[in-house]
């Protein structure tokens, strides 16, 4: 039998939990070498997890090979001398149980250079999909970060930032046009473009004189976007700060009003802080006051739509409960209140 050079450096010496060990014989090119000696413990120890939860317990708000991550949120992984690199990152959050790989760059700083096929490949030997992409768009750079996202895997391309500057019907309605432009070229290749929108955008838009019309930013997306080339990722965390900000709206009612607009969402968590101009704090999943279990029951209804991006800014610099700094820790604590959520 040929050798595979296949070390795990991150995979500690401690029992492995049931859900480490499936996904270990989940990913591992030996279980197959095994055959059937590895068979029936693989088979009873993947009977005594699927069997545990309960009917009283209600169905699971976010399907567990649903949940992804928004690589923002570990960017101080993927950074400076101290990166980990995508290879172990990738590790790590395949044992956690993410599925879904939210792009917020393709490098990795210290860890060194590294090709776009290169981290595919990564994605693949992890079990992970690529859904998504964070870049910023233009003319001139769509056709390279099409052919970027078609390598990936991914069926969505989007960018983190506001679209357009300033609060004038004219700059975002130009912006609206041509994403529509972008938006063709990106579904001739089989893509959908979308945008990861913030708090401003549910500001009201003004006129040329800056005087503040009775539309919302939001609302002048919703009717320009062509719905079948650009969609919307609603960050909910900023949704409710804008509703804070900019009050009479109720984020829910977008989500329901057509939920195939939203093709991914951001399940980012904040704790209310009336101190604070935004109303809330980031948090990780769970930690916070946003209404998810509600939320999420409504959208559960809605058949075919992704809503398992966690995102948190701050994760690299702030911890719930007194845990250790560590944007993985948070990445791991917040996978697993997803996963627990049942409506």
């Amino acid at each position: 039998m040929h050798h595979h050079n296949h070390a795990h450096p991150t995979v500690s010496a401690k029992p492995m939990s049931r859900r480490n060990l499936l996904q270990a014989l989940a990913a591992s090119s030996v279980a197959v070498g095994l055959g059937a000696v590895a068979a029936p413990a693989a088979a009873n120890a993947l009977g005594a997890a699927t069997a545990a939860p309960t009917v009283s317990e209600g169905a699971r708000l976010v399907p567990v090979n649903r949940i992804g991550i928004q690589l923002f949120s570990v960017r101080d992984k993927l950074s400076g001398a101290g990166s980990i690199g995508f290879r172990r990152l990738f590790e790590e959050l395949s044992a956690m149980g993410y599925s879904e790989i939210e792009f917020a760059g393709y490098t990795q700083g210290g860890a060194g250079a590294i090709t776009i096929p290169q981290i595919r490949q990564l994605l693949d030997d992890n079990g992970l999909r690529a859904v998504g992409s964070h870049v910023n768009l233009n003319a001139n750079n769509i056709d390279a970060e099409i052919e970027n996202a078609r390598i990936l895997g991914m069926k969505h391309l989007g960018q983190g930032g506001a679209i357009a500057s300033g609060r004038t019907v004219s700059a975002w309605t130009t912006a609206a046009q041509n994403w529509n432009t972008w938006g063709a070229k990106a579904k001739a290749a089989g893509l959908k473009l979308y945008t990861h929108t913030h708090n401003g955008e549910w500001n009201w838009t003004t006129d040329a004189a800056g005087v503040n019309t009775n539309r919302r930013i939001y609302d002048l997306l919703w009717d320009e976007f062509d719905p079948s080339l650009v969609g919307f990722e609603m960050d909910i965390y900023w949704a409710y700060v804008g509703r804070h900000q900019y009050p009479g709206f109720q984020p829910i009612d977008y989500l329901k009003r057509d939920p195939r607009r939203f093709p991914l969402v951001h399940l980012k968590d904040g704790k209310i802080n009336p101190a604070s101009g935004n109303g809330y704090d980031i948090i990780e999943f769970g930690a916070g006051n946003i209404p998810y279990q509600e939320i999420l029951s409504v959208l559960s209804n809605n058949r075919g739509q992704r809503f398992g991006i966690w995102e948190q800014d701050n994760a690299s610099s702030t911890a719930a409960g007194g845990n250790a700094l560590n944007s993985l820790g948070n990445a791991d604590r917040s996978y697993q209140n997803l996963a627990a959520l049942r409506g």
